[in-house]
């Protein structure tokens, strides 16, 4: 088989070539961590020059599609940004414990919230963001020691993560993020040329020695989940932020952002590194998790420099989150602060963690989840613990798509798991695993 036939390669323009390879990964036959094939191989299999193959695997690279590792070569990104396929559905009758969502039990009247909003359409003369949607920013915000003087909305947490990200940062920057942590921040550093540097965690958030260190290796920014941190649900007191602010006070050209997803359904206290006093940083607070996932808004405070550079930038885009978006959330928000939905929320959450991570504990399987929507169980073969759960009717979210340094583990949505399954749950949890396992955990 030559070159071509293996790799599936074609193309006499870079631009061509670096298509047929994007094609190649967006179809699955360049799985990641791939190699492809050596610049000069390649092009005298097309006949072409090796600099047309290297400015093709340059395109290539600064998409974050593939990276470049000295003698290693050119391999598919662990993260290309490209369309994932969509998992397979749950088998039938079994559990999803996998797919994060909040319970739609405890989110407001959407249909209540929607009859209530006019109509209208907009018009491009309006203001970009609505009063009523700024005092709602303005009121939690403050109420949680979090500058609020200068504020953008975005369409989402991780759009909203983005345009801080794309204003301030320029490809190759080093980006300190979380490890376990949220997939979608690891491929959107990927996409845009960022450098990822693990921040080693504990139930407490980013410890300080991992701070320390990415702070020594030169990072520009850091972003961080202060509550609900998705995978393990590690939340920060405001001990270590005191300790982690420490740390920063020393350098303060690194960004900071802030991604506090969950907001006021994580339970737990609301903490911050970021102060008015810092050039460059931002919170962005979703209200998916808390009003419902379709309401794709973010609110954005930060440092005047960087909330400018986000909305200046919107407004060559998007140019505003749609003004009807922005009325039903200022409508649910009232339904659910009226209503005590977000604390009834919290606190359901918080008992249904705990009645996981007590049931776990009492068939010796320790797990983390001080915050959030989610339980991280340590496991030694996560791939293979979750197949066996598949098996017995449940499926959970293993540990590979979060991790860049840290063990292996399973993660497990709590959002609509009652004590009673969760008894359940851990049984065939710990009857799943091997004496190996077993030993590993616990």
């Amino acid at each position: 088989m030559n070159v071509i036939e293996q790799y599936q390669l074609d193309g006499r323009k870079s631009a061509e070539i670096a298509a047929s390879a994007e094609a190649a990964v967006r179809e699955g036959r360049l799985l990641p961590g791939a190699a492809l094939p050596p610049v000069r191989e390649l092009a005298g299999a097309l006949g072409v020059s090796t600099g047309t193959v290297a400015a093709a695997y340059a395109r290539l690279r600064d998409r974050g599609v593939v990276t470049t590792a000295g003698r290693r070569g050119t391999r598919v990104a662990p993260r290309p940004p490209l369309p994932a396929p969509e998992p397979a559905p749950p088998p039938p009758g079994a559990r999803d414990l996998a797919a994060g969502n909040p319970d739609p039990a405890l989110l407001p009247d959407l249909g209540a919230a929607l009859a209530r909003v006019e109509p209208a359409s907009g018009r491009y003369t309006d203001g970009v963001n609505l009063p009523g949607l700024l005092d709602l920013a303005r009121r939690w915000l403050d109420a949680d020691g979090i500058p609020s003087g200068h504020l953008a909305v975005a369409g989402g947490a991780m759009d909203g993560v983005e345009r801080v990200l794309t204003a301030s940062l320029a490809p190759g920057d080093r980006v300190a993020v979380e490890d376990p942590g949220y997939p979608r921040v690891l491929d959107l550093l990927g996409a845009l040329g960022l450098v990822p540097v693990g921040l080693p965690l504990d139930e407490r958030g980013a410890r300080p020695e991992g701070l320390e260190r990415a702070l020594a290796a030169g990072v520009a920014a850091m972003i961080v989940t202060p509550r609900a941190q998705n995978p393990t649900g590690a939340a920060m007191d405001e001990g270590r932020a005191a300790e982690l602010r420490g740390l920063l006070r020393a350098h303060p050209e690194v960004l900071v952002v802030e991604d506090d997803h969950a907001g006021p359904v994580a339970g737990a206290p609301a903490t911050t590194l970021c102060d008015g006093d810092r050039p460059g940083w931002a919170v962005v607070r979703s209200v998916s998790k808390a009003l419902g996932p379709d309401l794709r808004l973010a609110l954005v405070a930060g440092a005047p420099a960087t909330v400018a550079r986000v909305a200046g930038r919107q407004l060559l885009g998007t140019g505003w989150v749609s003004h009807l978006l922005q009325r039903l959330v200022v409508e649910l928000a009232a339904d659910a602060e009226r209503d005590g939905l977000l604390d009834h929320a919290a606190a359901t959450y918080a008992a249904r963690r705990a009645a996981l991570i007590d049931a776990l504990a009492a068939s010796g399987i320790p797990a983390t989840g001080r915050s959030g929507l989610n339980v991280w169980v340590p496991v030694r073969d996560e791939a293979g613990v979750a197949a066996r759960l598949r098996d017995a009717g449940w499926v959970v979210a293993t540990g590979d798509r979060y991790r860049l340094r840290s063990g292996p583990a399973i993660r497990v949505t709590v959002a609509e798991l009652s004590p009673a399954d969760a008894t359940r749950f851990a049984a065939e949890l710990a009857a799943s695993l091997t004496p190996a396992e077993r030993t590993y955990a616990g």
